[in-house]
């Protein structure tokens, strides 16, 4: 097969303001030339890891993603507190994981590793 998921990219309100956001979350830095408009997160030197991307679209967040992350950690309940200092919301809580929010809306879930 010759096709690979290349990253990951957001439809935002603000790139750059949800691009500030996910850095904080994930350890990354937003990349120099952010915009509005367009923004995206560095890759950890040497860690393999996909560019994650946001651009501005005209329409607001409407519905349920169809597709979201999935974050994983074994400092689950500071991890937790952390990402709702940044601005995360709570949606659903599970024995194992957390349904949370960023800033625009856009679903992710914190699980216990």
């Amino acid at each position: 097969m010759s096709i690979s998921i290349y990253g990951t990219s957001f439809d935002a309100a603000d790139a750059a303001v949800i691009a500030a956001f996910w850095a904080e979350a994930l350890g990354r830095t937003v990349n120099p030339g952010a915009t509005s408009e367009s923004a995206s997160l560095a890759a950890s030197e040497g860690s393999g890891e996909s560019p994650i991307m946001f651009h501005r679209v005209p329409e607001p967040k409407a519905v349920k993603n169809r597709l979201h992350l999935d974050l994983v950690t074994a400092d689950f309940d500071a991890e937790l507190a952390r990402l709702l200092g940044l601005g995360a919301s709570t949606l659903a809580t599970f024995e194992r994981w957390t349904t949370l929010a960023d800033p625009e809306g856009n679903e992710f879930d914190l699980i216990r590793g």
